[in-house]
């Protein structure tokens, strides 16, 4: 079994310093007072004689923040196992260095996984998340969330953050379904979950296979035996091993606030949307130019979808009938005319207010969700490829829905900062259960530099490519897994008792979280 030298474990309990809780506190104040500034004067444009958005807003604020916090607990401790126990960097140093690159990701986030998230939920919840079930939507996901990951990381569990929010929008999902009329229609995306999914699973044994093909790669091709074998004293490794090991850390740290730190921002955006949405349901950052320019390309769509539209068509409600298309994926030659129709109206309403910043507030919101509609119904209808479109229309069609998405799909400078501190908080509170689990409880003989830098480097390089395609994956099973393999692959041995139990979290975070959401669902909307 392996366990921590006297000095690893005097280095893990060692107090960060005065100096250092000094600086970090002077960082997190300037984090919240610039988040809370600028919160504030985005706010500054919105007249509420109801004080309860403003309460809604704080609470589902701190709930939301939370979730990043306790995340920061799991995901983000993962990213410095590997240059602890190898002695590449200090403790607290590492900690510190990698939520400043966890910081840098989050800032430099591209937003899809966030809004790939959200699009696993009820479209009718999205579409009202002003409303009381759309308040008890996103109460039920942080909760439920917050519940699964505090008590996985008291036993010292490396849980995935993502798997326990995307099994909580699943259950929200299926108690949406059960309670709704609209029965079959109201649910979860199955086949953007089912997507999720796979990458979830295969993600995994993706680290575990990855990183024991590199470690066996490394051993055939670099013969340094201090590579593979477990560090004496507490010496630091070669400088080039370390170099190494620090690069890696470095890449897992930045892979993982740009790709984790997305699924709390989706989740704030939906609670900003709907508690003040006159100033966030809209990009209030687009230009006249900019706005211009989408009515042009609105023109040019309308055309487009023209080509498309069926002489026998009929529609009552263009929104009702594009709507219902969202749901149940069912095309039909109306749901052609409608898009057009909604297509045609959003871009001669934005003709008429001349610029986003200035549609009327009592049309913010449904302007939003037009937007949203047509959005989504471009995607399915590219996905799923009914009704055939020609690739020069749908160049067309996707540079519209490419400025539409500009408008909506959207996360102010302000949140991401917000997000990262959290997760920064957390990593700073929490960060030794995990770590010690990571270095100590996976294999029976100590962490080598080998392993560790195999293991960053399958993780950096999965997660990245998980971000680019904007699919959310596990920071957690990756590196564990990744070690694991590194552990086989050296033929160290495995502690099965730990395997089991990272097993038994993986397979039962899933259905636990889907259950735990589904009742709070049902409770909050009675509360509500």
């Amino acid at each position: 079994m392996a366990t921590a030298t006297p000095t690893l474990e005097a280095k893990l309990n060692k107090s960060p310093g005065k100096i250092g809780m000094v600086g970090f506190a002077v960082v997190l104040l300037v984090g919240i007072v610039y988040a809370a500034f600028q919160l504030l004067s985005d706010l500054s444009t919105v007249h509420s004689s109801s004080i309860t958005p403003y309460i809604l807003l704080c609470v589902a604020l701190l709930v939301a923040l939370g979730f990043e916090f306790v995340n920061g607990f799991h995901d983000t401790a993962n990213a410095v196992a590997t240059v602890i126990y190898t002695h590449s960097m200090e403790p607290h140093i590492a900690v510190v260095w990698s939520g400043f690159w966890n910081f840098l990701g989050v800032l430099t986030s591209s937003g899809l996984v966030a809004f790939g998230i959200i699009s696993l939920l009820p479209v009718e919840l999205i579409l009202q998340v002003g409303s009381k079930a759309g308040f008890a939507m996103v109460f039920a996901l942080l909760v439920a969330a917050i519940i699964w990951n505090l008590g996985t990381w008291y036993f010292g569990l490396p849980a995935s953050s993502s798997h326990t929010l995307i099994g909580s929008i699943i259950g929200v999902g299926i108690a949406n379904q059960l309670i709704s009329a609209k029965s079959g229609t109201s649910g979860v995306d199955w086949a953007q979950a089912t997507n999720i999914g796979k990458t979830l699973l295969i993600s995994p044994v993706v680290g575990f296979v990855c990183a024991f093909l590199l470690l066996s790669v490394m051993k055939l091709v670099i013969k340094n035996r201090k590579l593979y074998e477990a560090p004496e004293g507490s010496e630091p490794p070669p400088f080039w091993i370390r170099a190494l090991l620090v690069l890696t850390c470095t890449g897992v740290s930045f892979a993982h606030g740009s790709n984790d730190g997305q699924k709390g921002m989706g989740l704030i955006m939906l609670i900003l949307v709907g508690t003040v949405p006159t100033a966030y349901a809209l990009n209030h950052a687009i230009t006249h130019k900019q706005s211009d320019d989408f009515i042009a390309v609105s023109q040019q769509a309308s055309t487009t979808l023209s080509k498309y539209v069926s002489p026998n068509a009929v529609i009552a409600d263009d929104r009702e009938e594009v709507t219902d298309y969202v749901r149940t994926r069912d095309f039909t030659p109306n749901t052609m005319l409608a898009l057009r129709q909604l297509v045609t109206d959003i871009g001669n309403e934005t003709a008429l207010f001349g610029e986003l910043a200035k549609v009327p507030n009592d049309r913010v919101r449904n302007f939003r969700n037009d937007m949203y509609l047509v959005s989504e119904t471009l995607r399915l209808m590219k996905k799923t490829k009914q009704p055939p479109i020609a690739t020069a229309d749908w160049s067309a069609l996707d540079n519209y829905k490419k400025h539409v998405d500009g408008a909506t799909r959207f996360i102010p400078g302000w949140v991401k900062v917000a997000v990262a501190m959290a997760l920064g908080l957390g990593t700073m509170v929490g960060w030794k259960r995990i770590v010690v689990t990571v270095g100590e409880k996976i294999g029976k003989e100590h962490l080598t530099y080998g392993q560790g830098a195999a293991a960053e480097i399958t993780a950096m390089i999965t997660i990245g490519a998980a971000d680019w395609f904007g699919m959310p994956v596990s920071t957690t099973h990756v590196l564990s897994s990744g070690i694991a393999g590194t552990m086989a692959a050296n033929h160290s041995g495995l502690q099965w008792s730990t395997v089991r139990n990272l097993a038994m979290a993986w397979v039962l975070t899933l259905p636990a979280s889907m259950v735990l959401a589904g009742l709070l669902f049902w409770a909050f909307r009675n509360v509500f």
